[in-house]
């Protein structure tokens, strides 16, 4: 992501089989080099390699995915511009529509209306776009590039998060390649057509648990039918955050939208003990 900031992009290091990116993307000045260097624990990682996950500062306090199907016809650009006023602290775009041509050109246009901004854009599901407009890092869900994969692609300073839909998927998840991940259907959504039953409170706070016992330090956010009168019981159940689609982008004033959102995440966040995890009773959430 183009921060403004005077220093150019690293090249990606290469990967298995001598893969490399084009070039990295760029890191909002507050946040790049800040990856540690870990050793053998970090998944697919070896002694001495950058590890990168867990130690780098992700903020998804407000997650704006921004998408032509989800913006009641106005401009992304003009849409993530409002939704950061409002406070969003990541935006997404997310386009299911377009052919490849037309979203790199978006997405470079998402990337300079941020510059300077300090909020990184991602990329849904394509790497190959992400690369080609210069963002910040790709989101995948279990159905799209495979982690490593991703990670390979996009080199070590890429933001690259993970969409999980249980338990399982979290306790399988190569989590030491992720900077954060993102619990679906908590509630019931019109913005994903083929989305599975909502898993509740409970069910966002099972998966939240499943990666903290594995990675305590990796952001764990919520998305799926969260607006702002609901958004505080969703980070009392122990999220680090909220994302959304049609609750900003299809709102009658987006910048007001995403103020009500990030007031009702930072009122609960600072009602939680700070090392708050998930409630112990878990089946006590949804009552």
């Amino acid at each position: 992501m183009n921060d403004g900031s005077s220093s150019e992009p690293r090249p990606a290091a290469g990967g298995a089989g001598g893969v490399r990116a084009a070039a990295a993307p760029r890191w909002p000045a507050d946040a790049r080099g800040q990856a540690d260097a870990g050793g053998p624990e970090s998944a697919g990682g070896t002694a001495g390699t950058p590890r990168v996950g867990r130690g780098r500062p992700v903020d998804l306090r407000l997650y704006c995915l921004v998408d032509p199907a989800a913006s009641a016809g106005r401009p992304l650009v003009d849409v993530a511009l409002a939704a950061v006023a409002g406070g969003a602290t990541i935006v997404q775009y997310r386009d299911k529509l377009s052919a490849t041509g037309a979203m790199v050109e978006t997405a470079r246009a998402l990337v300079a209306a941020l510059a300077g901004s300090g909020v990184p854009l991602l990329v849904n599901d394509r790497v190959d776009v992400a690369l080609a407009a210069g963002a910040a890092g790709v989101h995948v869900g279990q159905d799209d590039m495979a982690v490593a994969d991703a990670r390979r692609l996009l080199g070590p300073d890429a933001l690259l998060g993970l969409s999980l839909n249980s338990v399982a998927e979290a306790e399988a998840a190569e989590l030491g390649l992720l900077d954060y991940v993102c619990g679906q259907c908590v509630f019931a959504t019109a913005s994903k057509a083929d989305a599975p039953p909502p898993i509740g409170l409970s069910g966002i706070a099972a998966i939240a648990d499943a990666v903290r016992r594995r990675a305590p330090g990796l952001p764990v956010g919520a998305i799926s039918g969260i607006t702002a009168g609901n958004a505080g019981s969703v980070i009392a159940a122990g999220i680090d955050g909220v994302a959304v689609i049609s609750a900003i982008g299809a709102a009658a004033d987006p910048e007001r939208a995403a103020r009500a959102l990030r007031a009702a995440v930072d009122a609960a966040l600072a009602g939680r003990a700070p090392s708050a995890a998930a409630p112990q009773r878990l089946e006590d959430l949804d009552r």
